[in-house]
């Protein structure tokens, strides 16, 4: 019997194709290595694009659908005209994503999701038909943004090992490794590695095949050490139980940090890429690390807010200090506010949005109570701070209308949030670099792009512009903002320029 076990776990090893015991470019190292360091970007000087010819069109059969057009948003819903990448240089495209920077402006990140999950005409121009498609997957995984990833890999059809291979690394974060394994099982050609292989068997009970399946690659010097002991000690933990537990693999995997939670030594997503914080979204999880997953994410425009909301809501701080203050402080306000006690949301908010501030959520922070502040008769210093949380809001335009300011700089936030661009700016470099975007014409490079049927790349092009916030270049900012304006989007525009101007 355990011969013809043996030989069952031969021939699940030799019987896939070689590319799949290979490491192609997949989500399993790059969650944790090739997009967590960013490429080299561009320079200013550099050109905008490569130029395109001829020969570098790919030709399809009629009435094939290029993954690349695939999307979860219809131009109806986004806005944007169908011709958005049709003609750029795909791996330009796919450049200036992995280089995007993790920390935009919220008004930026919207922007960049919704180019992510936009259903687009393909790039007519591409030797790979796949580029665009795995870069725009690859973009929402580093963001986070795990369930978009998978509903947008499922849309596509994940058949073949490169998607295949982000669909099972998204699948284990999210805690649906189950569905990922019965996929494998009905297909092993596009099975990752052997120890998913491997993995995938304990979860339908054979743990007898998983064991010989292991001393199997063993034999045949297809596990590594590091592969070796996180397996044997998944597939037995007794027999390792007054041992220390492996080490964690660097880069860790997905399917490594799985196994490690299998047996109780679940990893400090804190330090992990983004995507990895979804798994401490469970229940299983502690109060604690839920919340700051939650946080990172929401952050990130991964998250609804009202996610974030509900586990600052769950229970009562046990402690003070970082998110136990911010728990605290959402609680005091919001039952404030559920109360209708005028003096209580009076006392509570400058509070909480201090404690939001400090931690990089006043915007989300302002999508969860900014209209809501906006119907309250607060005195001053509240009314002023309920003002800013009402114009970092999506209500912005509506509370300005029936806001009066007595500081510059929200008299200028006020004409912002409604379109008047004719006040003047305080005197401050920022002030003037935003009236500047929303006054002046764009430059004529993005300009161009956009007149290529190249609108995507341009656009993505401006939020690099605005990489470092509000200490940007000022000539970047007003780049940036004129040529937002000029597309069409001027909500975009506004927003951003709002969110600089007070966050």
């Amino acid at each position: 019997m355990r011969a013809d076990l043996r030989l069952i776990a031969c021939t699940v090893i030799l019987g896939t194709p070689l590319s799949a015991q290979d490491t192609p470019d997949s989500a399993i190292s790059w969650l944790s290595d090739s997009l967590s360091t960013p490429r080299t970007a561009p320079r200013r000087d550099e050109p905008a694009a490569t130029p395109l010819t001829g020969t570098q069109v790919t030709v399809m059969p009629l009435g094939q659908t290029r993954r690349d057009a695939v999307g979860l948003l219809s131009s109806r819903l986004t806005g944007l005209p169908s011709d958005t990448f049709a003609g750029v240089d795909p791996r330009r495209v796919a450049d200036l994503i992995a280089n995007l920077p993790p920390d935009a402006l919220p008004a930026m990140q919207d922007l960049v999701l919704m180019l992510m999950l936009a259903e687009l005409d393909p790039p007519r121009a591409a030797a790979d038909p796949d580029t665009l498609f795995f870069a725009r997957v690859d973009g929402l995984l580093r963001f986070g943004a795990l369930d978009q990833a998978q509903a947008l890999l499922e849309r596509a059809g994940a058949t073949d090992p490169q998607a295949f291979r982000r669909w099972w690394d998204t699948s284990l974060l999210t805690g649906f490794d189950t569905r990922a394994c019965d996929a494998m099982t009905a297909n092993p050609g596009v099975a990752p590695t052997l120890p998913a292989r491997i993995f995938c068997l304990t979860r339908s009970g054979d743990w007898a095949a998983a064991a010989l399946t292991l001393d199997t690659g063993r034999a045949l010097g297809i596990i590594s050490k590091q592969e070796d002991a996180l397996l044997a000690q998944f597939l037995d933990p007794e027999m390792f139980e007054n041992l220390p537990p492996p080490m964690a693999p660097r880069p860790i995997t997905p399917l490594a940090f799985r196994l490690l939670d299998g047996i109780g030594e679940t990893p400090s997503t804190a330090g992990l890429p983004l995507a990895f914080a979804v798994a401490d979204l469970r229940p299983t999880t502690g109060w604690k690390s839920q919340i700051e997953a939650a946080e990172r994410l929401t952050r990130a425009r991964a998250l609804d807010v009202n996610r974030l909301l509900a586990l600052y809501t769950e229970g009562r701080p046990s402690a003070s200090g970082g998110v136990w203050d911010r728990a605290a402080a959402i609680q005091k306000l919001d039952t404030a506010l559920i109360a209708g006690d005028m003096a209580g949301v009076a006392d509570a908010l400058p509070q909480a949005f201090t404690r939001m501030q400090d931690a990089g959520l006043l915007v989300p922070f302002a999508d969860l109570y900014g209209e809501r502040l906006s119907h309250i008769a607060l005195d001053a210093p509240a009314a002023a701070l309920a003002l800013r949380v009402g114009l970092l809001s999506p209500a912005y335009e509506t509370i300005a209308a029936s806001a009066t300011a007595t500081m510059p700089r929200d008299a200028f936030a006020l004409a912002i949030a409604q379109g008047n661009f004719d006040v003047p700016p305080p005197p401050d470099p920022l002030s003037q670099a935003i009236n500047d975007g929303l006054t002046g014409t764009p430059p004529d490079h993005l300009t161009r792009l956009a007149e290529s049927e190249r609108l995507g790349e341009a656009l993505l092009e401006a939020v690099s512009l605005l990489a470092d916030g509000a200490d940007s270049d000022p000539q970047d900012i007003a780049d940036a903002l004129a040529f937002f304006r000029s597309v069409g989007l001027l909500d975009v525009a506004r927003r951003m320029a709002l969110q600089l101007l007070l966050t």
